[in-house]
């Protein structure tokens, strides 16, 4: 996808994906741009009027019953975004700032906001010119929505503050003289319209929504190669077992895990009466439930997120009748709860991987591998301390998984007297989801080895080529101890580029609306 449509319709997750995250140029509907004008000249009537309109003829906030003068209002606005754009800490990523501008420009483009043409071109311009304004971690306290993050990124559409262009931090006033763009100076009720909105915590769950169908995936993957190393049993994923449980996530992981494990040599080796042991420990039995889960929550995520992705966010806010009427549908709530619920899925996903990898390493329990998968116990470690790091990975997931949205500090002298916390949810979702791809990182290598250990049996199709892929990529399978960390870095960037998926289970599946998905 090189081009993506702004106004027409609402944006679909996979379309702000290749804008954030692949540099996606974007185009705006030319309908919607003659729509933003009409909204336009109801906002300057208002404006015209003595009597105060908020937003408009007023103040913010606390101090929204002031009335400020015509000749003051454009220092209002510019007052506003430095006020505003008060974030500190390290600089958020470049995919998440560019998914901020997008999805503020989406609802720009909507004409409920009530900005002139010049500023939905502007936005659209400065994505197309790659000049991504630098937003700081910490800042928003998802009240008015993003407040802080989206006032950074009006800052620099002003030509003030700093940028990235083309990965080099400069001013935002020669980013845009490069680009050819004028600094806006913002009107009546633009301060507003450019800063009142769910985006960055909306942007951050899109992104997400992306990862973790990835991850989840070759989460399946890293099972089966567990599964079918430790001599455990595809039986229990029946499709019939399944139905029994209708749970939609886990009949597709279970469907995974035996279209991955059905033509094993490895795991036909061992089926019939020779085979005493009844049942298989929970890590391996129980994957596709607790992977189904994972998926069912991330679909009920997908849900709420296309259903924002379909919204109008500010405040006040240009209705259907050409009304001007505040409202409360910034509040990140419905965002910020899926964030937190994802964070949860993530920890419980990775704890059974974790605990999967471990019991591949302890000689009592996988059923005749070498302890801890070494050359030669004692003189080599083997892949001990590969374990310890999923361990303190998913110690910290635990961690990451409390929740944000439950923690509302009130602010703006009590006017903002509960907020969500969504930005700082995505934020913890995001260092989480990376903790998750290094967890099934090291299950993987551990995987790939034991299969290798098992020889002359033979892994099925999918899962040796898996294991293959990591052998091309230079991950060492059996032997002497070596330098590990390299290893596991590439491995986790084979799982996060999709490369583990797409080895062993084909090109990921399109699906369908998230509203249908979610039953």
């Amino acid at each position: 996808m090189s081009t993506v449509t702004v106004g027409a319709a609402p944006l679909r997750p996979e379309e702000v994906v290749a804008v954030a995250r692949h540099g996606a140029r974007v185009v705006l509907d030319a309908g919607a741009l003659a729509k933003v004008a009409s909204g336009r000249r109801l906002v300057e009537a208002l404006a015209d009027d003595p009597d105060p309109h908020y937003g408009i003829s007023t103040g913010f906030g606390a101090l929204a019953t002031t009335f400020i003068p015509a000749e003051r209002r454009r220092q209002l606005q510019a007052s506003l975004i430095r006020s505003h754009a008060a974030g500190t800490g390290p600089e958020v990523e470049t995919e998440v700032v560019r998914a901020l501008q997008l999805l503020r420009l989406q609802t720009l483009a909507t004409a409920h906001t009530g900005v002139r043409p010049v500023v939905v071109e502007t936005y659209a311009a400065m994505l197309n010119a790659g000049i991504a304004p630098i937003v700081r971690e910490y800042g928003s306290l998802g009240c008015s929505g993003d407040l802080a993050p989206l006032a950074h990124v009006a800052l620099a559409a002003m030509g003030e503050g700093e940028v990235r262009l083309a990965g080099k931090r400069i001013a935002a006033a020669d980013a845009l003289r490069e680009a050819s763009l004028d600094p806006l100076v913002l009107e009546e009720k633009e301060g507003l319209a450019l800063i009142n909105g769910t985006d960055g915590m909306l942007g951050m769950l899109v992104l997400a929504l992306a990862d973790l169908e990835l991850l989840l995936d070759t989460a399946d993957v890293a099972a089966a190669m567990s599964i079918e190393s430790q001599l455990g049993t595809d039986a229990v994923f029946a499709a019939d077992l399944m139905a029994l449980r209708p749970q939609l996530g886990q009949a597709v992981s279970a469907a995974n895990l035996r279209s991955l494990l059905g033509d094993s040599p490895m795991v036909a080796s061992h089926k019939g009466p020779e085979d005493k042991r009844v049942q298989d420990a929970y890590s391996l039995r129980c994957s596709p439930q607790v992977h189904g889960a994972a998926r069912d929550t991330l679909d009920h995520a997908r849900a709420i997120a296309v259903r924002e992705l379909a919204a109008a966010i500010d405040n006040p806010v240009i209705t259907d009748d050409g009304s001007v009427r505040s409202n409360g549908n910034f509040h990140g709530a419905p965002v910020a709860y899926v964030l937190d619920f994802l964070a949860i899925a993530v920890a419980d996903a990775a704890s059974i991987s974790e605990r999967r990898t471990d019991r591949a390493l302890d000689v009592a329990r996988s059923h005749g591998l070498p302890p801890f998968l070494a050359a030669e116990a004692g003189v080599d470690s083997g892949l001990m301390i590969a374990q310890y790091a999923a361990a303190g990975i998913v110690s910290e997931l635990k961690r990451l998984a409390v929740p944000a949205s439950v923690d509302s500090i009130p602010s703006s002298a009590m006017q903002e007297d509960h907020v969500s916390m969504g930005w700082a949810a995505a934020r913890k979702l995001r260092r989480a989801i990376d903790g998750f791809a290094r967890v099934l990182a090291v299950e993987l290598v551990t995987g790939a080895r034991a299969l290798d250990l098992r020889a002359p049996l033979q892994a099925g199709p999918g899962t040796g080529a898996a294991r293959d892929l990591l052998r091309s990529a230079g991950v060492a399978g059996p032997g002497a101890d070596r330098y590990l960390s390299p290893d596991i870095e590439t491995a986790a960037e084979l799982v996060l580029s999709g490369a583990v998926r797409a080895a062993a289970l084909g090109p990921a599946k399109e699906h369908g609306p998230a509203e249908d998905r979610s039953g």
